[in-house]
């Protein structure tokens, strides 16, 4: 059974290496050129040429990988390369975007993209210098930028994003003009090859992704939007948890390297000062002898001490801290020797042991000089007795201004990756699972839309198996399952259908012998049962065509009254033979007899409707056989039914019935001329028989001719 459904398989797409050598050569396309461009010290950048080429032929994941190693492979001659991977990354993803949804051949088009990519690459570059560098990051740019931002008294990041634009113009045009001018030498089937690269089924196209995501519209939250926002998500709470952890322990370690060092300084300071002058020093400040000589190394040992912000030297009284040395920083002045300072808030539970002339541990504190990490050691003389401290203290502002500096530099690099990551999810989610899943939904709701019709089912069939999903994983076995159940119900349906049609035949065969029986009876009915079958579907066809009575008339009920129609007389076997192969007219009893095959017709077909439940199929041989002599003005026999009361199969058969009698000679008659009989079968037009059904019939006359002729042989 399984010949009638051939394989189709669109083979195996594992083509991957395409996509691994069109990467290898964007990457070369893009750091070669960035090289040579960065060692002649040109304006230009020439880092996007692979990019833009890999992202129009390969589509955007290639395009993203390499535009992120690129800008990391630029970093062994640009140190500042990667922060502007995100850019690169966005430029593959507009380029993919744009050669999809439009063409690349058109001038206009080209230059619509490429002063889009110039607009928002200029734009982003500038500010990402501006942010990092406070200045243009290439000589040449910078001299630009100053030089229109004198003349016509602009701010220097709107004069910096103005020339960034126009070199980007220039820069991206260039590599637009390369990029397309290459991928325009590549062959066709190799350009086929790298668009089916990954796909993990039949490719799908443009119109069968449309109706993929018109299909999908009534789900509230579909396979791709999940999986999205899920890796969004979670990338972005990995990169702010492990990014905060990362930048809190940096943080910490920093502050206890730079305590460290300030506590060395300390020490080191605390040796060179003479304990016992401290005094003297506070009091006389300068003039006191040696102490230029102590001030100049305390600056040679804070200049030295990494982190250390500020050095002094104190004396602990009960009313404050007396200085003897404070050196000068760029943004406070100095203390004079013997200024007081009072005592911190963050140090008074420190005064007790610094009173006893004790080492304390760090403070950290927010006041006089700002958020700082303070280290006192004590300078003791040769007796061991505390005459002062020097203090060290690290800026934690600074610490934190440089933190965040090196934050934000974190962050662009990690743009890029994140674009990366992001795009490698989104890109293994939608061939993985989105895709097959959604191919295999679409073709199911399809098979489920069949119903009954093989030819179709056959077709859907072929349509499922022709997805040639090879994900390697669960849905591929869904997939594999599918498969099998969707042919299993096209060969049991067609298995039905034989058997059906089996049935069908022999109901048929019943049927015609049924009527063959009553015909061998009546010797003026030759061909009777053939000929009014054929003007039913005559009629009843004509019917269908004009929309008359659109509600009723369906392919089953066709089928069923043309298939009924030889047993419309089948009432005729009650009917003695005197009667009913009279030659002469019948007189009124004999007609009482005649009339009684319709009442004698609906009981036999009754009868044989609830012994084989058949009744969907012979109900309408019941009405035929019952009321096909009944009347549209309602003086028919044997119920005296009217109008559109009557059945509508019986009202078929009325018509049908009559052109065969007059066409056809009786015992007791001459068949009448073709004329003659449609005029009659005119005249009763609306009384005795249904006037739509009249006018169908005259409409098909062409059809019914043949009819007549094929067994009348009537010309």
């Amino acid at each position: 059974m399984k010949n009638h459904l051939p394989q189709i398989g669109y083979g195996r797409f594992r083509n991957s290496k395409y996509h691994i050598v069109l990467c290898i050569i964007g990457i070369l396309a893009n750091v070669l050129p960035a090289f040579a461009s960065a060692r002649l010290g040109m304006p230009f950048y020439l880092d996007t040429i692979g990019t833009i080429g890999t992202a129009i032929l390969g589509g955007v994941f290639p395009g993203i990988v390499v535009a992120v190693v690129s800008n990391a492979l630029c970093m062994m001659f640009n140190h500042d390369a990667m922060y502007f991977a995100f850019i690169n990354a966005l430029v593959a993803i507009y380029s993919s975007w744009f050669s999809r949804k439009y063409t690349m051949k058109k001038i206009g088009s080209i230059l619509i993209y490429t002063a889009n990519i110039a607009a928002g690459c200029g734009v982003l570059s500038a500010f990402v210098q501006q942010w990092m560098f406070g200045e243009a990051q290439n000589v040449s740019v910078g001299d630009m930028t100053t030089a229109l931002s004198t003349a016509l008294k602009m701010p220097y990041i709107l004069s910096l994003v103005f020339v960034s634009i126009l070199v980007n113009l220039l820069d991206k045009g260039f590599s637009i003009t390369i990029a397309l001018l290459a991928a325009r030498f590549v062959p066709q089937d190799l350009k086929e090859k790298l668009i089916e690269a990954d796909w993990k089924q039949k490719p799908l196209s443009k119109d069968e992704l449309v109706a993929m995501r018109k299909w999908s519209r009534g789900v509230n939250r579909s396979i791709w939007k999940r999986m999205t926002v899920t890796l969004v998500v979670v990338t972005m709470l990995a990169i702010i948890l492990m990014g905060g952890i990362g930048v809190q322990l940096y943080f910490e370690n920093e502050k206890d390297a730079k305590t460290v060092a300030a506590k060395k300084a300390a020490e080191f300071a605390a040796e060179i000062v003479d304990a016992d002058r401290i005094d003297e020093f506070i009091r006389d400040g300068r003039a006191a002898e040696g102490y230029e000589e102590t001030e100049d190394m305390l600056y040679r040992i804070r200049d030295n001490a990494q982190g250390v912000k500020y050095l002094y030297v104190i004396k602990i009284e009960d009313d404050g801290c007396y200085v003897a040395f404070d050196l000068e920083t760029e943004d406070t002045p100095p203390y004079l020797p013997g200024d007081v300072i009072e005592f911190e808030e963050a140090f008074e539970p420190y005064l007790p042991a610094l009173f006893a002339g004790e080492e304390i541990d760090p403070i950290e504190s927010d006041d006089i000089s700002g958020w700082v990490q303070t280290v006192y050691y004590p300078i003791r003389n040769e007796q061991g007795v505390t005459k002062g401290y020097v203090g060290a203290d690290v800026s934690l502002e600074y610490m934190a201004g440089t933190m965040s500096a090196f934050v934000t530099k974190v962050l662009l690099i990690l743009a890029g990756f994140l674009i990366l990551i992001l795009a490698y999810g989104m890109w293994t989610t939608s061939i993985y699972s989105v895709y097959p899943v959604g191919s295999i939904a679409l073709s199911v709701d399809e098979l489920a839309r069949v119903g009954d019709d093989q030819k179709r089912l056959d077709e859907s069939v072929r349509n499922i198996r022709a997805l040639d999903i090879h994900t390697g994983d669960e849905v591929e076995k869904l997939y594999e399952a599918i498969c099998t159940m969707a042919l299993n119900q096209a060969e049991q349906m067609r298995t039905v259908r034989h058997f059906s049609e089996a049935t069908a035949q022999m109901q048929d065969g019943l049927i015609i012998t049924m009527a063959d029986m009553v015909e061998n009876r009546d010797s003026d009915t030759g061909a009777h049962i053939q000929k009014t079958a054929a003007y039913v579907r005559i009629i009843a066809e004509g019917l269908q065509k004009k929309g008359y009575y659109s509600e009723k008339i369906t392919p089953k009920f066709i089928s069923d009254i043309v298939r009924s129609a030889p047993l419309h007389d089948v009432g005729k076997i009650n009917i003695p033979d005197e009667v009913l192969n009279k030659p002469g007219k019948l007189t009124d009893e004999e007609f009482e007899i005649m009339k009684t095959h319709t009442s004698a017709g609906k009981k036999i077909i009754e009868k044989a409707i609830n012994t084989i439940h058949g009744e969907n199929y012979l109900k309408e041989a019941r009405n035929m056989a019952a009321y096909h002599h009944e009347r549209w003005d309602g003086k028919g026999y044997p119920e005296g039914l009217h109008g559109e009361v009557i059945p509508l199969s019986a009202r078929i058969m009325a018509v049908a019935d009559v052109f065969d009698a007059l066409t056809s000679p009786r015992v007791y008659k001459p068949a009448f001329p073709l004329e003659k009989a449609l005029s009659i079968i005119e005249e009763g037009s609306g009384t005795q028989f249904d006037p739509k059904c009249v006018e169908v019939f005259m409409d098909n006359l062409a059809d019914a001719k043949i009819i007549l002729k094929k067994y009348n042989q009537f010309e």
